[in-house]
């Protein structure tokens, strides 16, 4: 339910899981009573409690109907205000048995790497026991009994899911029902490194051992020219917008053991990573412009030219007047090279992968091409699978 008394703009909400978890519960008291509740309290995967509102409750015989409207509280998401409607079929004799349907508006797995059965209903593992495990504390005798089928539906759900990246990700025909807290917090960014992470253990089931990380749509452009001219058959899921979270885009690479990493971007991000910065946004770290003017110390620039990049505000100052002196390819082939550097760290990802980093200029024309050593896994920092459920809080 709505927190009316916090302060707009710090309010939490709930997520898909949450609500289809609410949804299921209110449901199976249909079928265990009689009669859907008009509310609920309902578990949440953290192991609180939170009331819902119920609506469109129906029962009849060996199915039950029910729907609990998403609030995602002062978080920026396109599902706030959905239906997450549940509908519940009793399966006679299949003891303890809880099933998963994607109805309409849910999205079905068509590829591989989400951990989710291809085929199958586009609905995570932490929502899948949250739900279950209401169904067993609501109804106990009726699941010591029968089996239950949950069907889950989001009108409009197909509409929503453009807003996000299903797509490239292989999830088609709607949204994902997902969380692992149950919570919503406000204007997360959590999505979005959830959608980094998946991406990535997507593309480490492409069969190409490879995943292009780019920053934006500009960097993504370019990197499909660049690497689609050499190897046409790349598919998109071989790209994954990591956005400003390098970070768990790398975590990730190096636990799916993917042979090679290529890094397509602009010279401010590729600063930030040569300087050791992981999360790349500019709210959480400024420029090294020390570091801007060191790399071109090196390569040659004049000591004027280097204390005006120092007193300068921006990467792209530096980058541009090395152009205009006629050393842009040296600079830029330099900066990638400082971050291949600092990212194969011993005490960063050594070996884990191969780096190759490439960069655009703003007119989107490559100025550096930069490779590492061959990769060599076991030294990388992660071992295992990384499980998206149990690192991000999505919606």
């Amino acid at each position: 339910m709505k927190d009316k008394s916090a302060e707009r703009g710090t309010r939490t909400g709930f997520t898909t899981g949450a609500c289809a978890a609410a949804a299921a519960r209110a449901a199976v008291l249909g079928l265990a009573g009689g009669q859907v509740p008009g509310e609920i309290d309902s578990l949440l995967p953290n192991g609180t409690r939170v009331r819902f509102d119920v609506h469109d409750g129906r029962c009849e015989g060996e199915r039950a109907h029910a729907m609990v409207i998403k609030f995602a509280g002062d978080d920026p998401d396109c599902t706030d205000g959905a239906h997450l409607t549940v509908d519940l079929r009793l399966l006679p004799g299949q003891a303890g048995t809880v099933t998963y349907v994607a109805g309409d508006g849910v999205g079905t797995v068509t590829m591989k790497g989400l951990g989710l059965e291809v085929g199958g209903p586009a609905i995570n593992p932490v929502p899948r026991r949250n739900i279950a495990d209401n169904l067993r504390e609501a109804a106990p005798r009726l699941l010591l009994e029968h089996g239950i089928e949950v069907t889950i539906s989001v009108p409009d759900g197909q509409v929503m899911a453009r807003k996000t990246t299903n797509a490239r990700l292989g999830i088609l025909g709607g949204i994902s029902i997902l969380g692992t807290t149950g919570i919503v917090k406000p204007y997360s960014t959590a999505a979005w490194r959830a959608s980094v992470v998946q991406g990535v253990q997507v593309a480490a089931t492409a069969g190409h051992k490879l995943v292009a990380l780019t920053t934006g749509g500009r960097t993504e452009t370019f990197a499909m020219a660049t690497l689609r001219a050499e190897r046409p058959e790349l598919p998109s899921a071989c790209f994954v917008q990591m956005g400003d979270f390098l970070r768990y885009a790398l975590d990730e690479a190096a636990a799916q053991g993917i042979a090679l990493v290529v890094l397509a971007v602009m010279v401010g991000k590729l600063t930030k990573i040569a300087q050791g910065e992981t999360i790349t946004h500019a709210n959480r770290s400024e420029v090294d412009t020390d570091l801007v003017a060191e790399i071109a110390r090196r390569i040659g620039a004049t000591p004027e030219d280097c204390a005006a990049i120092a007193a300068a505000e921006t990467a792209r100052f530096g980058a541009e007047l090395m152009v205009e002196r006629g050393l842009g390819d040296a600079f830029h082939h330099a900066l990638a090279q400082a971050a291949i550097d600092t990212l194969s760290a011993p005490d960063r990802y050594g070996r884990a992968f191969q780096l190759r980093v490439i960069v655009t200029d703003f007119e989107g024309k490559q100025v550096a091409d930069v490779l590492s050593p061959p990769g060599l896994p076991q030294a990388g920092p992660a071992a295992g699978r990384t499980s998206i459920d149990h690192i991000l809080d999505i919606d």
